[in-house]
């Protein structure tokens, strides 16, 4: 399935870190930046994250939740969220039913080789829960929340 710029993002309901059910719906009202990301612990999933967890301060002044989702496992969540100090909700989906939904699941090049796994994409999500932008293969995964802050930063500016 494609997600569509402007679109409904599709909602979903996933465990975090402890076990228990969060939905999307629970954050409307306030923008949503969701990044899909392979595996926790692993090099370019931790700096990702972890510039996640540096600009925190900043999504927050601008009213922004942070979810970060990947088909670990809720125990494996919690042990990479304490690890690195992340401040944000990390969605377990091992089935990647939501990844398949938002295309964030599927046939990716892995060094060269045609592989399928989880695609490193971000989709950005308004009050109303659509679609502001899709990200759909994040190549640099330690400079990647610059970006999304600066493009959510500026269309916030260009909108007062």
């Amino acid at each position: 399935m494609a997600i569509e710029e402007g679109a409904p993002a599709p909602d979903f309901t996933l465990n975090d870190a402890r076990g228990n059910a969060v939905s999307l719906h629970d954050f409307r009202g306030r923008d949503v930046v969701v990044y899909f990301y392979p595996k926790d612990n692993t090099p370019g999933c931790t700096k990702e994250a972890q510039g996640f967890r540096d600009l925190w301060p900043e999504f927050e002044k601008l009213g922004v939740a942070v979810i970060g989702i990947s088909p670990d496992s809720p125990a494996s969540h919690e042990k990479f969220a304490s690890q690195h100090g992340l401040p944000f909700v990390l969605l377990s989906d091992p089935d990647k039913q939501v990844m398949e939904r938002y295309g964030a699941w599927g046939e990716k090049t892995l060094y060269g080789r045609k592989t399928v796994g989880v695609i490193r994409s971000t989709v950005w999500i308004d009050p109303e829960g659509r679609v502001v932008k899709h990200w759909r293969r994040v190549t640099r995964a330690a400079d990647h929340p610059a970006k999304v802050l600066e493009t959510i930063r500026a269309a916030k500016q260009a909108a007062a």
